[in-house]
Parts: C-alpha cells; sequence; structure tokens
C-alpha cells in the first residue's frame, strides 16, 4: 500500500454534483504527492437510463426513514450499465485528460466488494411495515483491497463503483457511500469526503443555510434526528469509516467550485460518533470478512 497520505473521495449520482469540479480537485491532490481514491454513484445517470429504456424505478423508505433503490433484475442491469458503462468511463477519460493516470474499477473485480444477498428488506409501504422479497441488493461484508491497493502503490487513481459480488459470486447492488466507507477503511484511509447535492447535514432538512458544521451519530442504531432521506445512508456510511479507523469523515456539497477543496478546508459537515474510540474492527480485520 502507498505510504503517501489516502483520501477517499465519494462523488454522488446527483445531476448537480460537479463532477469535472471533482476531478479537477483529485488532479490537484494528486499533485501535491498525494493518493486518492474515487467512488462514484450515479442516481442520475440511472434514472436517466431506466426511462430511456422503459424500466419502473422504486424506492423503498425503512421504518427508521433510510431510503433505497428497490433492485429487480431489469434494474441491476439499469446499475450496472449507467454506472460502469457511462459515469465511469466519463470519469476515468476526464483525469486522464488533466494528467491523471485513473483505471475504473467495479466491486466485481478481484472480489474487491463482498456483499451478502438480503433475503428480505423491511419497507413501510401505506402505513405498514412489510417485507419487501426478491429485491437484488446487498449489504456488503468485507473488502479484498489488494486491486485498489496495487494499483495505488503504482500511482493510479482507482475510480470505483457498485455493484458487489454477493455470496453465490453473483452481482448486487449495494449502496456506494457504504462501500466508499468500507473501502476507507480497508485501506486505512486517512480521510473520507463524500460529496452530495446538499450542503451538508441539515438542522433544518427544508432550509439549505442551516448546514451543522459538525455532527455526531451513535454508534448503533439509527443515524438520528438529523438524518432523511438519502442523508441517513450518508449517515450511516460515516459512522462505518469512523468503526473502522478512519480518522477524518466530512460531508460536504458536490455542487459547488472546487468541491473537495472546499470540504477538506472545512465546508459541510464533520462527522463524529458517540464513543468513537469503540472500534468495531481494523481494516484489516475486516478485510476478508464474509
Amino acid at each position: 500500500m502507498t505510504t503517501r497520505p489516502l483520501t477517499v473521495v465519494k462523488c454522488g449520482g446527483n445531476p448537480a454534483v460537479d463532477a469535472e469540479g471533482i476531478c479537477a480537485d483529485v488532479a490537484k491532490l494528486v499533485g501535491e504527492g498525494q493518493s486518492v481514491l474515487l467512488v462514484h454513484g450515479g442516481s442520475g445517470e440511472i434514472a436517466r437510463l431506466a426511462g430511456r429504456l422503459g424500466v419502473p424505478q422504486r424506492t423503498l423508505v425503512a421504518p427508521d426513514q433510510v431510503t433505497t433503490r428497490y433492485t429487480d433484475p431489469a434494474t441491476l442491469e439499469v446499475v450496472v450499465l449507467a454506472l460502469a458503462g457511462s459515469v465511469k468511463p466519463r470519469m476515468v477519460a476526464e483525469l486522464t485528460r488533466l494528467g491523471v493516470p485513473a483505471v475504473g474499477l467495479t466491486g466485481l473485480d478481484g472480489g474487491m466488494l463482498r456483499a451478502r444477498r438480503k433475503s428480505a428488506v423491511r419497507a413501510v409501504v401505506d402505513g405498514r411495515t412489510v417485507l419487501v422479497r426478491d429485491n437484488l441488493s446487498g449489504r456488503l461484508t468485507g473488502v479484498r483491497p489488494g486491486p485498489a491497493e496495487a494499483l495505488l502503490a503504482a500511482g493510479f487513481v482507482p475510480v470505483v463503483s457498485p455493484p458487489a459480488i454477493d455470496e453465490y459470486d453473483e452481482p448486487v447492488n449495494v449502496d456506494a457511500d457504504r462501500a466508499a466507507a468500507a473501502l476507507a477503511a480497508a485501506l486505512g484511509a486517512d480521510r473520507l469526503v463524500l460529496l452530495t447535492g446538499a450542503p451538508g447535514v441539515l438542522a433544518d432538512p427544508d432550509d439549505d443555510t442551516s448546514v451543522m458544521s459538525a455532527c455526531e451519530v451513535p454508534a448503533t442504531g439509527a443515524p438520528g434526528r438529523f438524518a432523511g432521506g438519502g442523508m441517513a445512508l450518508k449517515l450511516v456510511a460515516a459512522r462505518e469509516a469512523l468503526a473502522g479507523g478512519v480518522r477524518s469523515v466530512r460531508i460536504a456539497d458536490g455542487r459547488v467550485p472546487h468541491p473537495v477543496g472546499r470540504a477538506l478546508a472545512g465546508g459541510g459537515t464533520t462527522v463524529t460518533m458517540t464513543d468513537a474510540g469503540q472500534v468495531t474492527a481494523g481494516p484489516r480485520e475486516r478485510e476478508h470478512r464474509t
């Protein structure tokens, strides 16, 4: 593994997120002698491609208000096409244009992201909690960081996206924020930056000026009263990164100029964890867990 400072950056999939600006900031960090691993989502491109192909989209809302994408076989195909076939090539090409050697990977490559398929997902439908089955999504269970480590050591920027590979050696959709957190922990990253289509964690979800400079999440359970919609999963991901030994986690605005630079300079929200000293497992202990 590289001995240079390592920053893991998650580029959110909201169409308003400035992917080119993120790539420019990554190029700047690399030029300063730092190592960077870039993880990306692609919700906007997934929605666009699903609409073009006529694949209905469905969002599941858990009892704790965490929202996730329902992934049937057709949606999984759209996810793979959108992330690996559209978003990732554009980001790799942009980094290359900026003089940064980059290599695109999915969690399938080298079995890098391992997951266990969810047999059922709890969701609230018409006010009732029901079990949704036949959902091709998974919960991350381990990271095999070898491919990313080799690329980082050789001076490349790995650009990583879902899907992951499940216990049946089949692809499953996993949350990209949590994938970024798992990779940051497994690689011993110094910091994780989650860039999204919001200024950070908001005290009032309806007021973009209410961004919190710091947010503490409990070590277990629901991520807190400030979590709603997609932000809940980001706070869960932040907690998992902190529990895995990542020292600094920020959730910040990916829509502004110089999004990575602004986040590292203090923009957005610093996430800490209650009883943060009680780390559940170090990166090496988590490496091959299934």
